[in-house]
């Protein structure tokens, strides 16, 4: 299920076994605090905790022991165990067992980020796996705009949309963001300046507004991000890499036969960044990207073999950009 179903399905009643795994650690956590709010009682004695890199081999016995141990005057023991990829042996021999009998009287939580090696457990027996990947811009965008409504606080869905695309859709800093502008606003109506004002915004979607100004030619708002940036912690080197890499992606997004769903699976993107990757891309062009991404290579070499300071490097590149015909 995905995490915005957990929710409905724990009024249902418990499950056996979750598995909270995604990127997302915001989905991560308050995953597991629903859980425990729902079917945690007495927590100093019914709540135990393992950290799954500590349990290889036989000691995967001792979180086997721990679901098995009885609830202390209540109806559920929870045991969370996070980082858990067990190899296929490992499975088999200790939590294969456990998982085809698991005792009703526990709830075992399970928190992996995902991507790492190991037996894949959400296809397991017992197990319900709550899919904490990060969710689809509309999806974050949606939830800005109704916890600041809930707030008493009047947001226009574009600048919902803006919010969520700051913080680069990751729900961890969205919430921080949504929850600073609740206590500052109080209630009313959120302009877009003050949003501008108090929301941070990340650095890859600085990176993200400059090269958005460089597909639209606009020189001031490139000088003015770019400026930002630096102003950050951002060298020249650093500016160079970061329009190099988006320049790369977006002819190898651009050149690829693949549809925007499959070339999504293969490079861990979703399918609406890829549409929009492409959108950006045809609007530069395939020739252009392709002049872009060895002009940005060549000075990027030529800076770490001395032959240019990182300055004019960068000056180079941007008269390139901006001002050389198409």
């Amino acid at each position: 299920m995905k995490y915005t179903e957990l929710k409905d399905s724990i009024k249902d009643g418990a499950q056996k076994i979750y598995l909270l795994e995604g990127e997302d650690a915001y989905f991560r956590l308050n995953g597991e605090e629903m859980i425990k709010k729902a079917f945690l009682e007495m927590p100093e004695l019914n709540y135990t905790v393992f950290e799954g890199e500590n349990l290889k081999g036989s000691a995967l016995s001792e979180l086997v022991a721990a679901v098995k141990n009885y609830p202390f005057m209540a109806e559920k023991r929870i045991i969370k165990v996070t980082d858990l990829y067990p190899s296929e042996s490992e499975f088999e021999t200790y939590l294969k067992p456990l998982f085809d009998d698991f005792p009703p009287t526990s709830v075992l939580i399970i928190v992996n980020v995902g991507g790492k090696r190991g037996v894949d457990l959400k296809r397991k027996k017992a197990v319900t796996f709550v899919d904490c990947s990060k969710a689809e811009p509309e999806t974050v965008a949606r939830w800005v705009y109704i916890t600041l409504k809930r707030a008493g606080i009047v947001c226009s869905v574009a600048s919902s949309e803006n919010i969520a695309a700051y913080c680069l859709y990751n729900m961890s800093r969205v919430s921080v963001e949504v929850q600073k502008l609740i206590d500052y606003k109080g209630q009313g109506e959120l302009t877009q300046a003050e949003i501008d004002e108090l929301v941070y915004k990340d650095a890859d979607y600085r990176i993200y507004e400059m090269t958005n100004a460089v597909a639209r030619r606009d020189f001031t708002k490139y000088c003015a991000v770019s400026a930002d940036l630096r102003s950050k912690g951002f060298d020249e080197i650093s500016v160079l890499n970061g329009l190099f890499s988006y320049f790369r992606n977006l002819l190898s997004a651009l050149s690829s036969p693949l549809s925007d769903g499959k070339y999504a699976a293969e490079n861990g993107m979703k399918e609406y960044a890829v549409k929009k990757t492409r959108e950006q891309a045809s609007q530069i062009g395939a020739n252009n990207l392709k002049n872009y991404v060895n002009l940005f290579y060549k000075s990027i070499a030529d800076v770490k073999c001395g032959v240019i300071t990182p300055l004019s490097a960068l000056q180079i590149c941007e008269n390139t950009l901006f001002f050389s015909g198409k």
